[in-house]
């Protein structure tokens, strides 16, 4: 059965530009989750590589297991700051020496850990030359659905080029999923074309409420990316209810899980499902 807390909630989306500065993004990361806080969110999402986006082997060299202190130093703000916090992803520890897992890692008020999900889809594409890239080189791909249990109710974890793959969503929210995850570094080029689309798409099929953050602008990977951005919030009849303009910063919105149920009872598509 779904659940949801007594009364609505703010949430909010963080968007960066990290780099392989791992000292600055934490810098940059720290001021919009506690901007956030201030606003009144109580859930805030920070987007895919939030700790490091530079050499995919530097990214692997340097990365961390989930006791390490990245997750240390988001756990301790979570706890500081009294908010459920997903950190949206870090390279953790995996057991190759060449490849680490993309993982996101969402903190409980005190900065316990409430669920970890690696991400199953790995980016692997051949756009032409200057948007080629092979995720599956220095990151080893997880198998884990994951939903999460919170008070402010179930959230349902995907990362980035999951959002291509309309059966794991579905799978979500066969887990009981009434809100759902999407933190990204989704390119510039795949993004002025496809990433709206289907964010919107994805609360619409699921009639969930999405919360995708966003890195945006040019990182320092040798010149492989550059993230599209536009941070959303959407609603589950598929309205965008806040946005982050271009650049780092912060977009919330009122959370009322009511509207899940809403949309779920006149529109039941879940209930109808034939294949």
């Amino acid at each position: 059965m779904s659940h949801s807390p007594e009364h609505p909630f703010l949430a909010a989306v963080v968007q960066m530009t990290s780099t392989s500065d791992e000292e600055e993004n934490w810098r940059q990361a720290k001021a919009l989750i506690e901007k956030a806080a201030r606003l009144g969110a109580e859930l805030v999402v920070t987007p895919e590589n939030t700790n490091f986006l530079g050499p995919h082997e530097e990214k692997v060299r340097r990365a961390e297991p989930l006791d390490g202190p990245t997750c240390g130093r988001f756990a301790a703000l979570a706890d500081s700051l009294d908010l459920f916090l997903l950190l949206g992803s870090f390279n953790e520890a995996s057991d190759e020496p060449e490849r680490c897992f993309n993982t996101s890692v969402l903190f409980g008020q005190e900065g316990e850990i409430l669920g970890v999900y690696r991400k199953i889809h790995l980016f692997d594409i051949d756009l032409g030359p200057s948007a080629g890239f092979r995720e599956s080189a220095t990151v080893k791909p997880g198998d884990e659905v994951v939903v999460a249990e919170t008070p402010l109710g179930r959230l349902g974890l995907s990362i980035c080029y999951d959002l291509r793959f309309g059966e794991l969503y579905r799978e979500l929210v066969q887990r009981g999923a009434e809100l759902i995850a999407i933190p990204s570094a989704f390119t510039a080029t795949t993004g002025k074309a496809h990433w709206e689309v289907l964010v919107r798409a994805r609360a619409i099929e699921t009639q969930t409420w999405v919360l995708a953050a966003g890195q945006h602008g040019a990182h320092d990977d040798g010149g492989l990316r550059e993230s599209h951005g536009q941070s959303l919030i959407v609603a589950p009849w598929g309205q965008i209810v806040a946005a982050v303009p271009d650049g780092p910063g912060v977009a919330l919105a009122e959370i009322d899980l009511d509207r899940v149920r809403r949309v779920r009872a006149g529109l039941p598509v879940a209930r109808h499902r034939r294949l």
